[in-house]
Parts: structure tokens; C-alpha cells; sequence
């Protein structure tokens, strides 16, 4: 059977239709399925999420959130700048504290060292009332039997309020005039400070370890002998002892009257002490090691100003003894007249233009040594002294304690003491002052600066604002010194003939001032 292709369209038509309507349902079936999937996927990915992820915020303008977050930005600096703060505040809370801690520490130091300060100084003072009251006491016991009530009046009003004592005695006879403070110028001994340095000028000499015009041998020194005594140069003292050496520094204070007992007619004399075996070359310009009495002083000067000899101190108690006296002295030094009167000149430029020069009349021929220094826990002042030099009449000694204590002052006592016996000084009624033979008076080269200058050691002499320094620990002495019998040793003698200096006309040859030992 044939068909015509007209005839067949519908068929065609028909069949495809029912081919499109098949293809349409089988694809809206997988659509169906899939959008089946797609939603199934979707719910578990919802539970999923409703599980673990928070709900989505809000989603806010950005202005408003840039304004909160500056807000909170602003909040956490405030929050780190209030915490700041806070910490500032407890540190310096903290500091001040620590500040209050140190302040009240330090003005708890202060009130301590105030009040270590204001026990020190009472205890210095109760000492210094103590010496005081022990002179006075000793002054009011003091046998004046034989005495010179002038000169004893003069000596205690010269004292004073010092807390010291004071020999007056006759340089030519040992004739005892005035003790003031008996106990302590015959049964106790002091450190001789620079007195020592006549002791140290004599042996030079005599050594010849010092040239005529006072300058130590082999060694060049700016001062020469006389301006070293007059202004106390340690220095100089030092070099001349190191030369000589302890042992003859040693024999010639024994010499000298130095180490033991004057043989005075008291009881319980004390002899002193020498430096046996020191090497310090302090024992030779400040006296370490060594102790004196003033009794020793006044024979030392008087020995020096009346060629030699070395006279007893004696008290004529009984009228008779005042009556007869003729003095008596222990022996003849054996040294030439050079090596003694090689001193002089400096001890008179002492009073003159040195360490005495505020507080003696030079114009009275005075001739002395001052001495400065530590001592049995206080200052000692002394000065040991003779006039008028070109004919002696009196030694005055004085030694003195306390805080302000020195060596000018005990000076200025002697100068007091000086002056009150002026009238009894004078020879002749048309006379007013003394006269230095010109071959003793002090030949000068440097003032109290330079000398001062040259000083390596302490000037202790002619400090001003003097303190109390530690002091070298002394060598003790292994030897003991000689022992004497004063009463053995006392010999009468005739009444002493007066030593008067002879002033050289011009023309006569000048002696030099050092005579060697042969």
C-alpha cells in the first residue's frame, strides 16, 4: 500500500507531537528530581548550619559602625590611659614613699651624728672642766714656802683659765722662783711637741751636720737653722735627724737633762721618757716618744743660755736656805759654746717674727721654742723661754691642755709673765729695752709662708685652724733609760758667776758659729 507524502504529514505531525509531549515529561521529571536533590541538599546544609554557625548579624550602615568602632577605640584609650594613670599614680606613690623613707633616714642620721656631736662636745667639755678643776685643786695644794710671791702672783694671773702649769726659776742658779700646779711640772711628763727641735738643732751643730750659716751639710734647703727654729719648719728637723740618727739623738737629750729626774728637792719626781729605739722621723721635729716636764724644759733652756751648765732646780724653803743659796747644778756640759748659742738666734727669731711673735715683747730679749701637738688624749702648748738672752734672769716654761690649746698661747702666758717682771728685768733706770748682741740675732732668709710652703709635714706650730688628727702609733721603748741618784749627783757649788754675751766691737774677727769635735 502506498501513501502519498500530503497524506502522511499528519501521521508525521502526530507522532512527533507525542514524541515532544514524552521528551517534555521525561525532563520535567529529572527537573523534579533534581530540584528533589537540590532541596534535600539544601535542608541538611541548613541543619548543619542552625548547629555550628551563628545566626547572620544584622548588617548595619557603615557610617554608624565606623562610629562605634572609633567609640570603642576611643573607650579602650581612655580604659589604657585611666590604667596608665593608675600605674603613674602607684609609682609615684611608691617614690614619694621611698623619698620619705630616705628623708626621715637621713634626718634619723642627722639627729644621730647631732647628738653623737653633742655628747662628743660634752664630754670634751666635762674633760676640759675636768683639767680646769685638777689645776685649780692642784694650785690651791701647791707649798709655796720659799717661793717668790711676786713672780708666783704673776705666773697664776698670767694662767689664767688655762688648765696648765708654769716654772719660773733663775736660768743662771736653778734657783726655783714659782710653781704653779706643782703636781703636774715635777710628778708628770708631756709630750714635748716642738721644743724637741732645740735638742735636734744642738746635736746638729755639734755633729756638724750643720754649717756656720745654719744650712744642713750635703743637702740643699731653703731655710737655714734660724728661721727652721723660728718658724718650727718640720722639715728641716727631719732631714738634720735622720742624719743623726736615734742613738745620738737619744744621748745627746740625755745631755741635755732629758730621761731622768732634775734631782729637784721634791718628792715623787718623775724622769720622763726617752725614745730608745724609734726611728721615726718625727721624734726629731714633733717629739714623738719622747715626754718631758717643764722642770726638764727649764734646765734644757737654762743650760743653752748660761754656756753649759746643767743646774738643779732647788726650792730654798728655810730662810736660811734663802739666805745661803748659792744653787747647785749636776755637771758641765762638754760641748763647744757655738753648738749652744747656735740655737739662740732662732729662738729669738721665734718671739721676734715667728710662732711667738703675737704674744712676747721681743724688745725684752726674750729667747723661747714653741711646741704644738697631741698629747695624753688633748692638745699640748708649750713654750719654754729665757730673758733678757744677753744676760739671763728668768726661764719661764709653760705647758698647757685642752681643745684649743697651742703652742701661741702658752706664749702669750709667758709674755704676760714677761711683762710683769719687766721693772726687774732692766738694768739701770735709763734703760727700756734689752739688747741683742748682733752675733745672736737671728740672720733671716724666707717669712712664715715659704717656710710653710716647704713644710712636707704638718706645721702644727703655726696652724691656725688646728684639729685633732690621729697620731702615729708609737715604736714602744725596749731600753729603759739610766738610772740616777739625784742626791748623788748634786754638788754645791760656788754661787754661779753671771754669763753676759759679749757684743763684738767692729773690727774683731767673727767666730764662726760651729766648733767641731776633735
Amino acid at each position: 500500500m502506498s501513501f502519498s507524502p500530503l497524506e502522511c504529514l499528519p501521521k508525521i505531525y502526530s507522532a512527533l507531537f507525542l514524541i515532544s509531549i514524552s521528551l517534555c515529561a521525561v525532563n520535567l521529571s529529572a527537573q523534579t528530581k533534581k530540584n528533589s536533590a537540590v532541596q534535600k541538599k539544601n535542608q541538611t546544609t541548613a541543619k548543619n548550619q542552625t548547629k555550628t554557625v551563628e545566626p547572620k548579624k544584622k548588617v548595619e550602615p557603615k557610617s554608624e559602625k565606623n562610629a562605634k568602632q572609633k567609640s570603642a577605640e576611643t573607650k579602650k584609650s581612655a580604659e589604657e590611659k585611666k590604667r596608665a594613670d593608675s600605674r603613674r599614680a602607684e609609682e609615684e606613690t611608691k617614690q614619694r614613699a621611698a623619698q620619705e623613707a630616705r628623708r626621715q633616714a637621713a634626718l634619723a642620721e642627722q639627729r644621730r651624728r647631732a647628738q653623737l656631736a653633742r655628747e662628743a662636745q660634752a664630754r670634751r667639755i666635762a674633760f676640759e672642766r675636768g683639767l680646769r678643776t685638777e689645776t685649780i685643786e692642784n694650785i690651791e695644794d701647791d707649798d709655796t714656802d720659799g717661793e717668790d710671791l711676786e713672780v708666783r702672783r704673776a705666773a697664776v694671773n698670767a694662767l689664767g683659765n688655762h688648765a696648765g702649769t708654769v716654772v719660773v726659776l733663775e736660768p743662771q742658779t736653778g734657783k726655783i722662783l714659782s710653781i704653779v700646779n706643782q703636781d703636774w711640772a715635777i710628778r708628770k711628763s708631756f709630750k714635748p711637741c716642738s721644743t724637741i727641735k732645740l735638742v735636734t738643732g744642738v746635736a746638729g751643730l755639734n755633729e756638724d751636720m750643720i754649717s756656720e750659716d745654719g744650712n744642713i751639710r750635703s743637702q740643699r734647703f731653703p731655710l737655714n737653722l734660724d728661721d727652721a727654729l723660728a718658724f718650727s719648719n718640720n722639715t728641716y728637723f727631719q732631714a738634720v735627724g735622720r742624719k743623726l740618727g736615734n742613738t745620738k739623738m737619744v744621748q745627746y737629750a740625755q745631755m741635755l737633762g732629758l730621761g731622768s729626774p732634775t734631782g729637784i728637792n721634791a718628792k715623787n719626781e718623775t724622769g720622763g721618757r726617752l725614745p730608745f729605739n724609734n726611728n721615726n722621723s718625727r721624734i726629731y721635729s714633733h717629739g714623738d716618744d719622747f715626754e718631758v716636764t717643764p722642770l726638764q724644759l727649764g734646765v734644757l733652756v737654762s743650760a743653752i743660755s748660761n754656756g753649759g751648765r746643767i743646774v738643779i732646780p732647788q726650792i730654798p724653803r728655810s730662810r736660811i736656805e734663802r739666805a745661803n743659796f748659792r744653787g747647785a747644778m749636776r755637771y758641765q756640759l762638754k760641748l763647744p759654746g757655738d753648738s749652744l748659742q747656735g740655737v739662740i738666734p732662732g729662738m729669738i727669731g721665734a718671739t721676734a717674727y715667728g710662732t711667738a711673735r703675737r704674744g712676747v715683747d721681743s724688745s725684752l730679749g726674750v729667747a723661747g721654742k714653741t711646741g704644738s701637738c697631741i698629747g695624753n688624749g688633748s692638745w699640748v702648748g708649750l713654750f719654754a723661754s729665757v730673758a733678757p738672752i744677753e744676760n739671763p734672769k728668768y726661764a719661764v716654761i709653760v705647758i698647757t691642755r685642752g681643745q684649743a690649746e697651742r703652742g701661741k698661747y702658752a706664749a702669750a702666758i709667758a709674755g704676760k709673765i714677761y711683762q710683769s717682771l719687766k721693772n726687774r728685768m732692766i738694768d739701770g733706770a735709763d734703760k727700756t729695752l734689752a739688747k741683742i748682741p748682733l752675733e745672736l740675732r737671728p740672720q733671716t732668709k724666707v717669712n712664715a709662708k715659704v717656710s710653710a710652703q716647704l713644710d712636707t709635714d704638718e706645721d702644727e706650730d703655726s696652724a691656725d685652724n688646728d684639729i685633732i688628727k690621729p697620731q702615729p702609733k708609737e715604736v714602744a721603748a725596749t731600753q729603759s733609760a739610766p738610772k740616777t741618784n739625784p742626791k748623788k749627783d748634786l754638788k754645791q757649788a760656788e754661787l754661779f758667776p753671771t754669763v753676759v754675751v759679749k757684743v763684738k766691737k767692729s773690727g774683731e774677727p767673727t767666730r764662726p758659729r760651729i766648733v767641731q769635735n776633735k
